[in-house]
């Protein structure tokens, strides 16, 4: 997960107002980089339950997301923070956002980037929220570290009890009994249905979003500590990290709204070159209303990958198989968002903001290039819906 991201809750347990100020920039970042980091930890295992009903996986990822939450507050030692944050946090949102993805891509053929865009636009909407939640908690109010986390545990309580009663799987038939119709499709599938990790077309495709992965989260993580290191205020550059993850909501429903009509795989392939692009102009943007405009840039262009990489991948599989492909596109992601989040740390350590922003940016391009290739494996014609 990072050293960084990792040792500044812990800082901010000791007590002392400067640390607290600091760490409120990195439990929003630390969330979403278990949300992708650890996700493989489970995918294995989310392939196997989603053959029974969500709320099995749901249940079980809500407990364990808010003792992971309540374990927080009360961290005060680095091995504290990593076994409740890094390992728990990240196991627990694993079963809470696949069964979710699969569940959705299961009930639509039609429009299906566009309802997986409005689904996954919530991870967005929540990254807009915490950040100001966690900055009136802290800073204005001047509420500790520990009571701050604790808060967020019991706002996340109703939104987990949502979710478990709304994320059912979709009826196989309107009169037959559901159990049977159950077991009559356990019988006649595979016990373990992997031929979708034997498909190329599918390999390329999660390399190469795996590579995209490397380095998407690196500005996200860093545009705080980038403001702050030209000097502008703790709150103004706080509130970047808003900005992006605003701007991401429109990126992951417009775009989904798009590649139902221009092709899944073409505007992946197209949002994480521009995504490359706008990363590399990252250090070109000093103002304050530079960043800003940049921010609304990248979050809307990384926001339109993270949308689109599920439909893209559920595209190859087939209906029982949902699951089983955003398990092992999960699990690739998993391994370089684990290696990318050090790695931007030491460029920024070493080499400054520039090196980040191009080790950030070819990474995107590169990855970009892959999905275009895989998208070429199933038609060769290039202005093709596809």
């Amino acid at each position: 997960m990072g050293v960084t991201t990792l040792s500044t809750p812990q800082a901010s347990a000791g007590g002392s107002q400067a640390p607290v100020s600091s760490s409120e920039e990195r439990p929003n970042s630390d969330e979403r980089s278990e949300h992708t980091s650890t996700i493989g930890l489970t995918s294995s295992a989310t392939i196997r339950t989603l053959t029974f009903p969500g709320s099995i996986l749901l249940i079980g990822g809500s407990i364990c997301l808010l003792l992971s939450i309540f374990m927080i507050s009360l961290c005060s030692e680095y091995y504290q923070v990593f076994l409740a944050q890094a390992f728990l946090l990240g196991v627990s949102i694993s079963f809470l956002y696949c069964p979710a993805m699969a569940t959705v891509s299961r009930y639509f053929n039609k429009n299906k980037g566009l309802t997986v865009g409005i689904t996954i636009g919530g991870s967005s909407l929540g990254g807009v929220i915490w950040p100001i939640v966690l900055n009136e908690l802290l800073n204005t109010h001047g509420i500790g570290f520990g009571w701050s986390i604790r808060a967020m545990g019991f706002i996340m309580v109703p939104l987990l009890v949502l979710a478990i009663v709304t994320v059912v799987s979709p009826p196989q038939t309107k009169h037959r009994n559901e159990q049977a119709v159950a077991q009559e499709i356990e019988e006649k599938r595979p016990k373990r249905d992997l031929s979708i990790a034997k498909d190329p077309t599918f390999i390329i495709l999660c390399t190469g979003l795996a590579i995209s992965i490397l380095g998407l989260y690196s500005p996200m993580f860093y545009i705080t500590t980038y403001a702050r290191s030209l000097g502008h205020p703790i709150d103004i550059s706080f509130y970047l990290v808003s900005v992006i993850n605003g701007s991401s909501l429109f990126g992951r429903i417009l775009p989904g709204l798009l590649a139902d009509r221009y092709g899944h795989f073409n505007l992946c392939a197209l949002a994480g070159l521009a995504s490359g692009i706008t990363s590399l102009c990252w250090t070109a943007a000093k103002s304050i209303p530079g960043l800003v405009v940049w921010c609304l840039a990248y979050g809307f262009t990384s926001g339109a990958i993270l949308s689109l990489q599920a439909s893209c991948a559920g595209s190859l599989a087939t209906r029982e198989t949902q699951g089983t492909a955003l398990g092992f596109l999960m699990g690739a992601q998993a391994l370089t968002s684990l290696f990318g989040t050090p790695i931007s740390g030491q460029l920024v350590g070493s080499y400054g903001y520039l090196a980040l922003s191009m080790f950030s940016g070819a990474s995107l391009v590169v990855g970009s290039i892959l999905i275009f290739w895989a998208r070429l494996r199933l038609n060769k014609n290039i202005i093709a819906k596809q």
